[in-house]
């Protein structure tokens, strides 16, 4: 089973968000590049078009267009995949290709046209039921500390007078 996140930028308000697709959708990405464009109706966003910007795989190696299908440990001046430093540093990185397979696991996507069904919409209703198992598991935690009581630490004075006392050599 093949599943990929999809994390797409909405450029008009500078938000994400984040949805992942399952397998029999999933099978629409594969073979596509970064700058490809993409329709909606591939990833149950019917309406939509979208370009794909990049991504990275199962390891985190970032794609980076240009390279191929598979990893490659190149020389990287400022661009992705190495920030930079001072001027003129470069880096060996390891960066993955820019083709889509089964072992990428993330796939940034930009929005070039909405449709009619709302983003928002669908994050709002997902996050609905993680609000509600998290709720018991909070209470939980307060009973068990309620039911839980520590010891009582002895006083210093006291523990001083249990110990044999040492006399003094004179």
């Amino acid at each position: 089973m093949v599943e990929f996140k999809l994390t797409i930028a909405n450029p008009k308000t500078g938000k994400c968000y984040q949805r992942t697709v399952g397998d029999p959708n999933s099978k629409n990405l594969i073979g596509m590049k970064i700058g490809d464009i993409l329709k909606g109706e591939a990833v149950d966003l019917p309406g939509y078009e979208f370009v794909i910007t990049g991504g990275s795989d199962y390891c985190g190696f970032p794609m980076r267009k240009g390279i191929g299908s598979r990893r490659k440990r190149i020389l990287v001046i400022k661009s992705v995949g190495f920030k930079g430093g001072r001027k003129g540093e470069r880096r060996r990185k390891t960066i993955c290709g820019d083709k889509i397979h089964e072992k990428i696991s993330q796939v940034n996507l930009k929005i070039t046209k909405e449709g009619k069904a709302k983003l928002e919409a669908a994050k709002e209703g997902e996050a609905k039921p993680e609000e509600k198992k998290e709720a018991p598991k909070k209470e939980k935690k307060a009973e068990v500390q309620k039911e839980e009581k520590k010891p009582e630490a002895k006083p210093k004075a006291e523990e001083k007078k249990e110990s044999p006392e040492k006399k003094p050599k004179e």
